[in-house]
């Protein structure tokens, strides 16, 4: 039986993409962003589509189903005490969201003004199960963990001290090919 391509569902009407929006909300929390980005292939192309997104988002909005802030601050602190992710690693994610800028920074700020870093370094260690490295390629390993992970050379370097390994800003720096 040859392939047969499937069909295009049909755009939908607004009361449709609104109940395919709270779905969507319902199945997760969104950002405005990331629920139009939903919405635009569930409509069809042009005007008359991102009339009915940006209808449907204006309703979700009054009624407090979308709300940018709230889910800033609450991604942030999720990601902070479950993951115990590192700022950058929060603040390039919350960008990738579609969080604005100013909204990403002031969040990021407050949620992280009243934590030490070095004690989030540790809980992430702990939780991943990293033991002190032996070698130079596990040294490098556990630092590009820790830079993946969010967290700045600085308070990485003075766990690594802690556990007295020295290290410095060469050590992130990725061997050429074939140097290996």
């Amino acid at each position: 039986m040859p392939f047969q391509p499937r069909k295009k569902p049909e755009p939908l009407e607004e009361a449709a993409l609104y109940q395919y929006a709270v779905g969507a909300l319902a199945r997760q929390m969104r950002t405005v962003a990331e629920l139009k980005r939903l919405m635009r292939r569930k409509v069809e192309v042009g005007e008359s589509g991102e009339t009915k997104v940006a209808t449907v988002v204006a309703r979700l909005l009054d009624q407090h189903y979308l709300d940018d802030p709230a889910f800033a601050s609450t991604y942030t602190r999720l990601r902070q005490e479950n993951q115990s992710f590192g700022k950058r690693r929060v603040q390039q994610e919350l960008s990738h969201k579609g969080v604005h800028a100013e909204l990403v920074s002031t969040t990021i700020e407050s949620a992280y003004a009243e934590v030490s870093e070095e004690e989030l370094v540790r809980r992430y260690i702990a939780r991943k199960r990293m033991e002190k490295p032996q070698d130079e390629k596990h040294i490098a390993r556990v630092i590009r963990r820790l830079v993946g992970a969010g967290f700045s050379f600085a308070i990485i370097s003075k766990v690594l001290k802690s556990w007295e390994i020295e290290c410095s800003e060469a050590d992130l720096v990725m061997p050429e090919d074939g140097a290996e």
